[in-house]
Order: C-alpha cells, then structure tokens, then sequence
C-alpha cells in the first residue's frame, strides 16, 4: 500500500500559503500633502487646517509624489466643497520623486467643509485632506 502522506501534506502546503502581494510596480504614492496659503521655492509655507476666507484670496494644494522610475505619469487634484466637485486639475508627474500644486481662487460665500482628493490614472484615491473656510 502506498504512502499518500507526502503528497497530501504538499498540496496542503500550497493551498494555505498566503499568495504574495506586492505593490503594483507602477504605483505612485503621496509622500507629503498640504493645504496652503502660498508656495514658495517649491514648498508650502504652512498647512491649513481653518482659515477665513477674509484672510486670503487662494488656496494651494501641494503634492509629493514618489514613482517607481521617470515614466511621466498624470495625477488629478480633485478640489470638493461640501462634497461637491468644485474643481478638476489633472497635473503631470515626471519623475520619480516629484513636486506639484494646484491653486484655487478663494473668495467670500465659499465657506464650508472643504477637501482635495489625489487620484491617480485610474481614479484611485491616493490621499485625502480635509480643511475648513470661515
């Protein structure tokens, strides 16, 4: 009579591995995100969490973004107030480490619940940020 235990014991083996997952190999990814009043070298200058819109007259939504390589790749800033799409701004990337921003005019009766969503490509939220207009 045969041994069935080995076979046995190696098709157990493969069913019950975890399958590896690995991140997509084109993926981008938001290292740094910020809502600010002004872009300067580059950089924000500050991170809104509430400001009044007395006290400025637009709003900057900056974005690091990290790649796997230098294939140039689009993002889109999604710009909501209260929850309805107020503003589209699809931005390229071009590097694997990369900077970019979109500006919003901000002016008196836009108070509310505000925030920015990053999508890449595909539509997929990347990253969120929340802030409030006074």
């Amino acid at each position: 009579m045969r041994c069935l235990g080995f076979p046995l014991l190696l098709v157990a083996i493969v069913i019950f591995l975890p399958w590896p997952t690995h991140a997509r190999e084109d993926a981008l990814s938001v290292t740094e995100m910020a809502i600010t009043t002004r872009i300067v070298h580059g950089n924000p200058v500050d991170s809104v969490g509430r400001i009044s819109t007395l006290a400025i007259s637009e709003l900057y939504c900056f974005t690091k973004i990290t790649a796997p390589d230098d294939t140039e790749r689009e993002i889109v800033h999604v710009w909501y107030k209260d929850d309805q799409v107020v503003a589209r701004c699809a931005l390229p990337v071009k590097g694997s480490s990369w900077r970019t921003y979109s500006k919003k005019a901000i002016a008196e009766g836009m108070a509310g619940d505000w925030r920015v969503d990053v999508l890449d490509s595909a539509g997929n939220v990347l990253k969120s940020k929340k802030f409030r207009l006074n």
